[in-house]
């Protein structure tokens, strides 16, 4: 295929130009730049300019360096601003930008507190640097990176063909054919001359400071000409540069100790030859159900765990709502040093909030899963709160809450369409508000509360067996059945689903919101299609999949309403739907309006499609329902979506194609005939309009086009009071589950 569709293209032996030279003059080093965002954030980077490192593959001395200096342990840069109250967070990394120069570059997210101490930051970071050039290179820890390199070579998940093919490309660019594929986790010869020399080049004298915040903006009088961002210029001062050059050590900044989570037993379990072909549930109790897999596909030393924590206090209301937020936070800062090793061996554990308490995942290799659980089950049933970490933590929380006004015109568009069809959804200006009752007694107290009396319920699949996997459960049984929960569980009743509201055949709503961050602004167009069933998951799935790319060609490419245009499958809480996304300069009810035009154009198309085209269409979505997992990851998500929902369909694919392969052409222009033509009979629509505060961006007409009527406005009802809407719809059901599998919780003696 390569051949075919590339052969043609001329070889002009063209030379890759090279700038040997450095891009700054001596006049741009030292210098400190002030920028100020749109969002409210801070950070810090400090910017060294080096030699183009690419021919050092095999070396890595860059690797090196970023591996300790953007270290999370104990003893690193990080961990020593974070004691400080200084930062957030902390990334460093080398690219070569151009051939013939490369930056080597320190990013910090600072807290409000660290952005009063940049100069004090910039010195602990000299301090480190100083500390690694005395202790000078370490073989042990370059044979460290060289291990890990090797197993995530060795064990590496199949990619999806467009990633793999996107990355070789890059890749021959600059590395040898026959180390297209290996050459990035191929650094394994020991140059401690590199290392020492990348380090020489991370000196005062050739950085220079940029710094982010809105706190900037009074003294910012210049703009950049394309996005007009407001910045200022200055010199970093001789004498805080000498200070930076003859910086002390510091006992606090030490090299990582060895990585104890590397694993060593690759072994692969033996798996039983009757064993089951979908997830089972090995332990049922009112506290703590947990379900079981043993891969018997992929053959890797690789395994999922996943924990859902829930107690009906979490999403109680917006205060309770935070409050978790707040615990989960703190739960995920508590434990980042120790978890940093583990992520370093493939071993990650990703903590979440969710509307009902907390989710939490556990994958990669296998072999030190059950130490990583035994530290986070001290952690959660012994919570601490750290009083400076509250307050900084709760600051970055309120931030993020009020950073939400500056997100994209579509991301609004997602999140007002949630917040009006889910049923107890808290907005983020209520969140806001209780922010105000947030203390760190509160999250203590809340702590507290949520871990005494909780269900859990837990999937463990992968390279585990039963016997295995019933030990885990017995683990976490211990640690729950010693709270009140085994005293008074969580019914199942106050553990249902969410659901969602319920539009009526002929209801036509639109929801309007200004936003003034953005000349674009945006409209969804959500047509709902009933309650989830494999029928009509089916159905919306081929809407989507033969709507898709002329809705793109037509809204996008030729129209050229936006750059931003989607349509897909909204499914979530029992019900189904299809969505047109625009994100437009142009005002949302002309380009509402040019939406249900192509919906009205495209229904004649659908009509006179050939026979055989349609049959591609269904074919193709078979195509894409019957693909198998890539990865153990996948996998597991795809069992633990049934999990989940609570519907344990784990051959929904097969069903779901199986109803596929029987629809015909006519029974699909009939479905959208009734569900998305602009006059069907079931059609049931709610648009939401983001529209921009800047008017001239805006006109429902363009000078260079034609004057077009607005056909569709008139026929919506407006929705002024999101409560009020609320209050007169009905809920679809939760889907009912698949398999006779009684929900999760205790039971009422009724």
């Amino acid at each position: 295929m390569v051949m075919e569709k590339f052969s043609e293209i001329e070889n002009k032996n063209v030379d890759v130009p090279e700038w040997p030279r450095h891009p700054y003059g001596e006049d741009r080093y030292g210098q400190k730049v002030k920028i100020v965002p749109i969002k409210d954030v801070r950070s810090l980077t400090m910017s060294f300019t080096t030699d183009d490192l690419t021919k050092f593959y095999k070396s890595g001395p860059d690797n090196y360096l970023t591996h300790l200096i953007g270290h999370e342990g104990k003893g690193s840069i990080l961990s020593e601003l974070r004691r400080l109250g200084w930062c957030n967070d902390l990334m460093a990394g080398h690219q070569n930008t151009q051939n013939g120069f490369g930056f080597f570059d320190i990013v910090v997210d600072l807290t409000q507190e660290g952005l009063e101490h940049v100069d004090d930051i910039v010195n602990i970071i000299f301090q480190y640097l100083r500390m690694l050039r005395e202790e000078g290179p370490k073989k042990w820890i370059f044979d460290e990176c060289v291990k890990l390199n090797e197993m995530r070579f060795r064990f590496k998940e199949k990619e999806q063909p467009e990633n793999l093919v996107t990355h070789a490309v890059s890749s021959m660019q600059i590395f040898p054919l026959e180390e297209v594929l290996i050459a990035p986790y191929l650094s394994n010869e020991w140059r401690p001359d590199l290392i020492s020399g990348l380090l020489d080049e991370l000196i005062p004298s050739k950085s220079r400071i940029v710094i982010v915040s809105q706190s900037f903006e009074p003294a910012c009088d210049q703009a950049e000409p394309y996005y007009k961002t407001k910045y200022g210029l200055e010199r970093i001062p001789t004498d805080i540069v000498q200070s930076w050059e003859k910086c002390d050590l510091n006992e606090n900044l030490k090299l990582s100790l060895p990585n104890s989570f590397i694993p060593t037993n690759f072994d692969i379990a033996d798996v039983p030859s009757d064993g089951p072909k979908h997830p089972t549930i090995i332990l049922d109790t009112p506290i703590l159900r947990v379900w079981h897999k043993q891969d018997n596909q992929f053959n890797k030393p690789k395994a999922c765990m996943r924990f859902d924590m829930s107690n009906p206090i979490a999403s109680l209301d917006p205060l309770n709502c935070n409050l978790n937020h707040m615990m989960v936070m703190l739960l995920k800062d508590q434990l980042n040093e120790y978890l940093y090793d583990a992520e370093l061996a493939n071993l990650k554990l990703n903590v979440v909030g969710k509307s009902g308490g907390i989710d939490f995942t556990i994958h990669g290799f296998s072999d030190k899963q059950v130490v990583l659980l035994e530290k986070l089950l001290d952690h959660l049933f012994d919570f601490r709160v750290d009083e400076k970490r509250f307050d900084i933590l709760k600051e970055e929380y309120v931030r993020s809450l009020k950073n939400f006004k500056a997100e994209q015109p579509y991301q609004h568009s997602i999140y007002y369409l949630a917040l009006l069809l889910t049923e107890n959804a808290w907005a983020n200006v209520e969140l806001l508000d209780a922010m105000e009752l947030v203390t760190f007694d509160r999250v203590n107290n809340f702590a507290k509360e949520f871990f005494q009396r909780l269900h859990t319920e837990c999937f463990i699949f992968g390279n585990v067996t039963k016997q295995h996997a019933t030990e885990v459960a017995g683990r976490v049984n211990k640690r729950v059945e010693a709270t009140n929960a085994s005293k008074l569980p969580i019914l199942a009743r106050q553990m249902l689903k969410k659901r969602e509201y319920k539009l009526l055949a002929g209801d036509s709503y639109l929801f309007e919101k200004e936003n003034e961050y953005h000349k674009s602004s945006c409209t969804q167009l959500y047509l709902q299609c009933g309650a989830q069933t494999d029928h009509t998951n089916i159905m919306v799935n081929l809407v989507s999949q033969v709507l898709s790319e002329p809705c793109y060609d037509c809204l996008r490419t030729k129209e050229q309403l936006g750059y931003i245009v989607f349509s897909g499958v909204r499914k979530i809480n029992g019900a189904n739907g299809i969505r047109i996304i625009v994100q437009s300069a142009k005002h949302p009810t002309f380009v509402e309006d040019r939406i249900e035009n192509f919906l009205q154009t495209y229904l004649q198309a659908i009509e006179d499609m050939p026979l055989d085209e349609f049959e591609r269409h269904k074919e193709a979505l078979a195509v894409k329902k019957l693909e198998k997992p890539k990865t153990i990851f996948q996998q597991f998500n795809q069992f633990y979506g049934e999990i989940a929902m609570q519907t344990y369909h784990f051959e929904r694919e097969e069903a779901e194609v199986a109803i596929l392969r029987k629809i015909t052409k006519s029974d699909f222009v009939d479905y959208f005939k009734k569900f998305i033509a602009k006059d069907g009979g079931e059609r049931r629509v709610l648009s939401v309009h983001i529209v921009s505060k800047q008017p001239e961006e805006n006109a429902i007409e363009s000078k260079k086009e034609e004057p077009l009527e607005i056909t569709n406005m008139d026929r919506h009802k407006c929705i002024s009071d999101i409560v009020a809407f609320k209050s007169c719809k009905e809920l679809y059901p939760i889907a009912l589950p698949f398999l006779d599998i009684k929900a999760k919780g205790a039971r009422s003696k009724l």
